[in-house]
């Protein structure tokens, strides 16, 4: 069985993800096509600086690339976009990692600085918690798909007691359901 399977079309954590991706995913790619625009060279270090952080054209590729990834992922929805989510805000925070080691080095071929560092650190937080959110917590309600999961024996327990009360209730209220009460004859 897969986790997908399991999964209401219109599940409202579905909702957060597509957002989340789709938010982060646009801010990206607004840098990446701003750094395109000003036609920057593919491995300058020069300190070529958008929106308050410096950048190159291969820099301005990536940004472009994980962009349309996250918005492609906005547009899938559901798991998919949490998944993604997760990885891509790992990948920024290891990213963010990574570079504050190379500053300064021949090794910064994104010409990185310490504003390029603050922001890929806050970007991976918040797409991390895009796809997160709903998954990663000791009190999700018990509707939530990854807390049926993680818990199927009593998933499974509690669906059929919903069923059972359903059909009770579905039993009671039926305008021609058959009486409980025995038939009684007429006495004459």
């Amino acid at each position: 069985m897969r986790l997908r399977d399991e999964w209401p079309v219109d599940h409202r954590l579905a909702t957060v993800y597509r957002y989340g991706a789709g938010l982060c995913g646009g801010v990206l790619l607004l840098f990446g096509c701003l750094g395109f625009a000003d036609e920057l060279s593919p491995f300058g270090t020069d300190g070529t600086r958008i929106a308050g952080m410096s950048t190159n054209g291969l820099l301005s590729l990536i940004s472009v690339l994980f962009g349309l990834l996250l918005i492609g992922g906005a547009v899938v929805g559901g798991n998919f976009a949490s998944t993604l989510n997760m990885a891509v805000g790992t990948l920024f925070l290891v990213s963010g990692f990574v570079h504050v080691f190379v500053l300064d080095r021949s090794a910064n071929i994104l010409d990185f600085g310490m504003t390029n560092v603050f922001f890929t650190f806050v970007m991976g937080l918040l797409i991390l918690t895009f796809g997160m959110y709903g998954r990663v917590t000791g009190g999700l309600p018990h509707d939530n798909p990854y807390w049926r999961r993680r818990h199927p024996r009593e998933a499974a327990r509690e669906s059929l007691a919903a069923r059972r009360r359903e059909r009770a209730r579905a039993l009671t209220t039926a305008p021609d359901a058959p009486s409980r009460l025995p038939a009684t004859r007429p006495h004459g």
